[in-house]
């Protein structure tokens, strides 16, 4: 079983040195398309959530408090849930009204 493992990985006195490179590029492009890609776009995504936030909005955070937000200094965020006023840090806001993060 190995013996015919390592015959499909590695090029064989007949394969082309240049038909190894292209799987291993095809490879690269899967896992860019498959991971990498998805993942920024998210990041970005969430990003500009965050931007468009401002006072007023229903917010909920990681840790499942639900609020509407009160003031906002630049990586701080005060927020108001029932009688208690929170302050979190805008990364740790996962959703803003009915737009949820990507990361949530």
């Amino acid at each position: 079983m190995n013996s015919l493992l390592l015959s499909l990985m590695a090029p064989s006195s007949g394969t082309p040195s240049w038909f190894f490179l292209l799987q291993i590029g095809l490879m690269i492009g899967i896992f860019w398309f498959l991971l990498i890609r998805p993942q920024s776009q998210a990041r970005k995504r969430h990003a500009a959530i965050l931007a468009a936030l401002k006072r007023g909005d229903d917010i909920t955070t990681a840790g499942g408090i639900v609020g509407k937000v009160k003031d906002i200094k630049d990586d701080r965020i005060t927020i108001e849930s029932g009688t208690a006023t929170f302050v979190v840090e805008r990364g740790r806001i996962v959703r803003v009204g009915e737009a949820v993060s990507p990361q949530a």
